[in-house]
């Protein structure tokens, strides 16, 4: 019964609702701006990562390559994205 038993998947999931209660409580922390957006970013960094790995099965996979591949496309994309409606959107550029 204990192989049957997701250990692995409670864990992360336990960890997302953490790291989530993390990102939440520091909102209201009396720090900086600049401190509070580095830890927002870095717990969403985190459990992005936890829920690629852990939940959709990225380590488990034959052909890691291609996968990898994909996902920094995929994060390329998004991130030109983001910065270019941020020139047009918000700095008029």
């Amino acid at each position: 019964m204990a192989k049957l038993f997701p250990k692995s998947h409670v864990i992360g999931f336990i960890s997302s609702i953490v790291l989530t209660l993390l990102a939440m409580t520091v909102l209201v922390l009396d720090v900086s701006f600049a401190s509070k957006m580095v830890i927002l970013f870095v717990t969403a960094l985190l459990q992005a990562s936890l829920q690629l790995f852990l939940f959709m099965h990225i380590s488990e996979s034959e052909d890691k390559k291609e996968l990898y591949v994909n996902i920094a496309y995929a994060a390329f994309v998004g991130i030109i994205t983001i910065v270019g409606s941020l020139l047009v959107m918000v700095w008029d550029m």
